[in-house]
């Protein structure tokens, strides 16, 4: 069992920044680094969405969803067990509940989620 908690949300004016952060913590035997991170997020009224993935080595993102890209930036400390999501130029389209993800074979876990509202 895998825990993931998400932290940084909050209320933002259009063209500011926020800093996500997402720590996990499991069971003995827990390693961070066998798990596939992502962050995912769902904005009011549609479908829960992909943004990023990172490699388990935190040598590479992938920015799944074109809008982010070039403003958000995702990065994970393997020795602090913690993701991170910087997002910056915020819009009102980034209005929503960011969650973060980790896989591991078939298994996969969430935690509850952060709200991230743009707004003047």
């Amino acid at each position: 069992q895998v825990q993931l908690v998400e932290s940084g949300g909050g209320l933002v004016q259009p063209g500011g920044s926020l800093t996500l952060s997402c720590k996990a913590s499991g069971n003995v035997g827990f390693r961070f680094t066998n798990y596939l991170m992502s962050w995912y997020r769902q904005a009011p009224g549609k479908e829960r969405e992909l943004v990023a993935e990172i490699s388990r080595d935190a040598s590479s993102a992938e920015y799944i969803t074109d809008s982010v890209k070039g403003r958000f930036t995702a990065s994970r400390d393997n020795a602090r067990n913690t993701m991170d999501l910087q997002m910056r130029d915020l819009k009102p389209e980034d209005t929503g509940v960011y969650y973060c993800n980790a896989k591991v074979f078939r298994a996969q876990y969430w935690g509850q989620g952060t709200q991230v509202t743009v707004s003047s």
